[in-house]
């Protein structure tokens, strides 16, 4: 197309743009100055034009073909979130390659799978560290020809042939720009949008993950209905934080910003992240939940160290900020006391909005932001479906919802109960076309075109889709209970203290739940308690933390049913960890390996023991391991509940 065209006076329709490399090319060629991306070293953020864009990724795309890397090859990229990571895929897809993302804290054997699962030949990483990971491997990888670094820090010590610098990279490509000044634009006129050009990974709740097979053009048409719903200007700042081989950090720091033109940041660190967004002060934020609730729990440990009067303005302008909410208006005294300078310190100053997926969500989490005046939306959907199709209105947000459906999807609820509770099932434009060497999985998922999801929900009579839990997941007590573990772990998970939960009674006779505190804010309130401590276990173990998690739990149940009450929990001796397979890389707790794991501390529970005897090993990510040996309390809060059923609202409510 040789005329300017705009996506946001086109309705998103992006017409013959229908690949990433074709965006690309017409956002340089047109707007070749303006800022397309930024980074920050070393404290400084260095700026990407679209024609910076273009030609990282022409000239890696260049260098690749000549080192004989074709069409249908694939290409994976493993590191932190950087330039070079979005360049990479652009660049795969420009040679009608397949993109696929590994999570970078992932470890050797997950390396091993999804390189081999996907067939990859070259591997984009990001510093020693990752290259560390694929040089070890060894034969495991067999068909890894090359692997580019992008960070030449520690890497002089190798010699392995396979090791390319991506300024080498890049010089290669310059040279062959120079003999075949054509053949990039020849490159981006054939990629065709019906082709699959991203290898995506699902989470892998219950297995290892599997890749779902996105189509380009599929992507392109998707992510343009995401911004009919919620719209994007051209220089309009995203802070891009969440992991890129997530399906959601795919649509919006490399979908959405090549169709919108937005400005994508990377953070220095993650540890820097919050100063870093404060910096930048974005247009939009995509945030996980644990990272909403991260946020939350800093903001509520900075007020355990304020003054008495800040604590007391604090709790009064909260007060006065949620009444206003439930009125359908803002609090101006609120606002002038707390609110604006709270979100200045969070960096969300300029926020147009904010958004969460990935997991549920507690309404609580949900409505302290939207009190604050973050416009907080909540997202839904799955890698196969090209990531979210449901989103709330700006001026219709349902703290219990997922919203309502973009224009290019349709969802349904089937095999509903008397409630209307019944399995979401969806269909939309980008829908996936297979899963990689999985025809049967495939088939079990989608039938008569509608995607399976596995997750029960319902509709409100508003039109707005709430959903429930995974199916597998919603749980009777041996008492006939029904109940949701993930509603109540989110309601817990509210609680500053309280890092991760899992709620326990799936044929049981009552309710109980396995909980980690959150390090860093309980180590603060034991500090201030005056109570020592040496480490996490020693941490977890004492009585006064028990006797404050208690008073936790208890808030807890005072908003549940009489019969979906905790009884009794145990604060686990450890974190759980991605790394040692209770939790997916999205952080969603893998529920077989805790009941096989924690089976001795889970029987001991229900068995009515006061205590359990932990004797076990512990291996850190650097294969370092310790020995652990203390005793877990069983903390009683209440007797068994006696079992009534509950009614139709208790039952929607979890």
């Amino acid at each position: 197309m040789s005329q300017v065209f705009n996506a946001a006076e086109h309705g998103f329709e992006m017409g013959e743009l229908n690949t990433f490399p074709k965006i690309l090319r017409h956002n340089a060629r047109h707007w070749p100055g303006e800022v397309a991306m930024r980074e920050k070293e070393f404290g400084i953020w260095n700026e990407f034009t679209w024609a910076d864009y273009r030609d990282r990724v022409k000239w890696m795309a260049l260098a690749l073909t000549k080192l004989g890397i074709q069409a249908k090859d694939t290409i994976a990229l493993l590191g932190d979130n950087r330039p070079e990571w979005v360049w990479g895929e652009v660049a795969a897809h420009t040679l009608r390659c397949y993109s696929v993302g590994i999570y970078q804290d992932s470890l050797h054997e997950e390396v091993a799978y999804l390189i081999e699962l996907s067939g990859t030949c070259v591997v984009i990483a990001e510093d020693e560290e990752q290259c560390d990971k694929l040089l070890e491997l060894g034969d495991q990888i067999p068909g890894v020809k090359y692997i580019v670094y992008c960070d030449p820090r520690g890497m002089r010590k190798y010699d392995d042939p396979r090791l390319v610098d991506v300024e080498d990279l890049y010089r290669i490509g310059r040279e062959q720009e120079d003999r075949h000044p054509e053949r990039f634009d020849q490159m981006v006129d054939a990629t065709r949008p019906e082709e699959v050009a991203i290898y995506c990974t699902t989470s892998g709740t219950t297995s290892k993950p599997k890749i779902a097979l996105l189509q380009g053009g599929n992507f392109v048409q998707h992510c343009s209905a995401y911004l009919r719903a919620d719209p994007r200007s051209p220089g309009d700042n995203y802070v891009s934080v969440l992991p890129l081989p997530w399906i959601m950090e795919q649509v919006y720091a490399v979908g959405q910003a090549l169709i919108a033109r937005q400005i994508v940041n990377f953070v220095e660190e993650q540890e820097t992240m919050m100063a870093d967004l404060r910096e930048i002060g974005p247009s939009f934020v995509l945030l996980a939940p644990r990272v909403w609730e991260q946020i939350l729990a800093d903001v509520q440990a900075r007020m355990m160290d304020s003054t008495p009067l800040k604590q007391k303005l604090y709790e009064f302008a909260m007060k006065r900020a949620e009444k206003a909410l439930d009125e359908g208006r803002k609090s101006t005294l609120a606002e002038w006391l707390l609110m604006k300078a709270l979100r200045d310190r969070l960096g969300f100053s300029f926020l147009k909005s904010a958004a969460t997926g990935g997991a549920a969500m507690g309404p609580d989490t949900f409505r302290f932001f939207q009190s604050i005046g973050v416009p907080l939306r909540q997202l839904y959907g799955q890698t196969e479906m090209c990531g979210a199709y449901t989103i709330h209105h700006a001026d219709d947000v349902d703290y219990d919802s997922v919203g309502v459906a973009f224009d290019n999807a349709e969802v349904k609820v089937i095999n509903a109960d008397a409630e209307g509770l019944g399995e979401v099932v969806a269909r939309t434009v980008g829908m996936f076309c297979g899963y990689l060497g999985n025809q049967a999985a495939f088939d079990e998922d989608v039938k008569e075109g509608w995607m399976h999801t596995g997750d029960a929900g319902y509709f409100k009579e508003s039109g707005h889709l709430v959903v429930i839990d995974r199916i597998k997941d919603l749980a009777h007590t041996s008492t006939g209970i029904q109940y949701s573990p993930q509603y109540i772990e989110n309601k817990l998970k509210f609680s500053s203290f309280i890092g991760e939960a899992v709620i326990l009674g799936k044929n049981r006779p009552y309710l109980s739940a396995i909980l980690c505190i959150r390090f860093s804010i309980v180590a603060k309130w034991a500090e201030q308690q005056g109570l020592a401590f040496t480490n996490y276990i020693n941490l977890a173990s004492l009585p006064e933390v028990y006797a404050k998690l208690s008073e936790e739990v208890e808030r807890v149940n005072a908003s549940l049913p009489p019969a979906q009450k905790i009884a009794k929990f145990v604060l686990l001796y450890k974190e759980l960890d991605a790394d040692d397979g209770e939790l997916t890389r999205t952080r969603k707790v893998r529920r077989g390996v805790i009941a096989e794991k924690y089976g001795d501390i889970i029987e001991a529970i229900y068995d009515d023991q006061t205590r359990v005897d932990i004797d076990t090993v512990i291996t850190f990510q650097d294969g370092s391991n310790t020995r652990v040996q203390t005793q877990l309390e069983v903390a009683t809060l209440i007797d068994p509940p006696s079992g009534q059923a509950p009614d139709t609202e208790q039952r929607r409510a979890s």
